[in-house]
């Protein structure tokens, strides 16, 4: 039976650009290709679009299923859909696999045209603004000139933020959760450190382990197994995994015991079979790397000068990775800007991934504010 809160069955598309484009690291891409997909219908003005943004590990499968007997449908499908608050039947959405991804975009994994072998360790940097420019063009090849609203978790928030600085004009709404101006020290030291895992790997092979047909699997699972702690909080791990043990008795060994080892080392194993360990480095350093105020001084207010977007700016109070108090930085720097600016701090229990969740109340503001969008762009 169909669900009518679903997307329903969904395809990927593949937009190709033979332009090139010029990259913040100084590298110029020949060409390259963006996987995305779209939900909804855009509407005969072409005023209800709305970006999707993705996080670290995220890609352009937001909501849906490929086939009816997927076991998962997209990373967002909660969120996206017939009623739900980006509701498909008022908004065309679209979701991307961002330039440097592994699902699809032009990537490391990908065959570099000129040596018709994996770009590997020859794939370039990139920066948050080199995602929008790539976003960009891609709303030109769709014909959106300007977007309802362009919405971000974490990561994503951060390429919503910079889109309303670059294209000011091309943006009505900034949705931007459980995301930060810039990162902390402590938030490079774990990027770093989970970095290392991989580099460190005998099977990365300087980026280049294509070649050698081979995974630097224990370093991407180090990797995430790293990351996925900083995602959580100490009161959601506490509550659903405490100090059980899986025996219910101590071995005394270094094997697995507590519960909470077996859920870590379970994500770790499955994110190492899915994910490309040259695009995880490639992510973290776009993190580390993203300060929009760092050409203005270090004044964010001054950088959000020219952004014409109305804000909505959402955290969580168990977020320690984007901690709340980050989120206040952007509102504050907002209103020194004389910006128009909501803001909802949320309590929650799940940490940094609370954006991913079904809470009622971050939903009911979500589907509140983007229930005015609505009325505006379908008036």
């Amino acid at each position: 039976m169909t669900n009518p809160s679903s997307v329903g069955i969904v395809s990927a598309q593949k937009a190709v650009f033979d332009q090139p484009i010029a990259l913040s690291s100084g590298v110029t891409l020949p060409r390259y290709e963006l996987m995305y997909e779209t939900y909804g219908t855009l509407n005969e003005n072409r005023t209800n679009a709305i970006l999707i943004c993705h996080a670290l590990s995220g890609h352009h499968h937001v909501a849906g299923r490929y086939e009816e007997t997927d076991k998962n449908p997209g990373w967002w499908d909660n969120m996206v859909g017939p009623g739900k608050p980006i509701d498909t039947n008022r908004f065309f959405v679209i979701g991307l696999n961002n330039l440097g991804g592994c699902h699809g975009s032009t990537g490391p994994s990908s065959i570099d045209p000129e040596t018709g072998t994996p770009y590997g360790s020859r794939f370039p940097l990139v920066l948050v603004r080199d995602w929008v420019e790539t976003q960009a063009r891609l709303a030109d090849m769709l014909g959106i000139h300007q977007f309802a609203a362009i919405i971000g978790g974490s990561l994503g928030g951060m390429q919503a933020l910079r889109w309303t600085i670059t294209y000011p004009q091309r943006v009505r709404h900034a949705l931007v959760i459980a995301s930060a101006p810039r990162l902390t020290a402590q938030n490079i030291a774990f990027n770093d450190v989970a970095r290392q895992a991989i580099l460190t790997d005998p099977d990365f092979h300087g980026g280049d382990f294509y070649a050698h047909n081979t995974v630097p699997r224990r370093g991407l699972r180090l990797a995430r197994m790293l990351g996925h702690i900083t995602y959580l909080s100490d009161d959601g791990m506490g509550e659903k995994f405490g100090r059980l043990l899986r025996s219910g008795e101590y071995r005394y060994s270094y094997d697995v015991e507590f519960e909470i080892e077996s859920y870590l080392r379970y994500q770790g194993d499955k994110f190492s079979d899915i994910f490309d360990a040259n695009t995880y480095l490639l992510m973290t350093k776009a993190l580390d790397y993203f300060d929009p105020a760092r050409h203005y001084g270090g004044d964010l207010a001054t950088a959000l000068k020219e952004a014409l977007a109305k804000f909505l700016v959402v955290s969580f109070t168990s977020d320690w990775r984007f901690a709340p108090e980050r989120s206040r930085e952007i509102v504050k720097a907002l209103l020194d800007a004389r910006k128009h600016v909501s803001y909802a701090e949320i309590e929650s229990a799940h940490g940094h991934d609370a954006f991913l969740m079904e809470d009622a109340p971050y939903f009911n503001i979500m589907r509140a504010y983007l229930n005015r969008i609505a009325a505006e762009v379908n008036a």
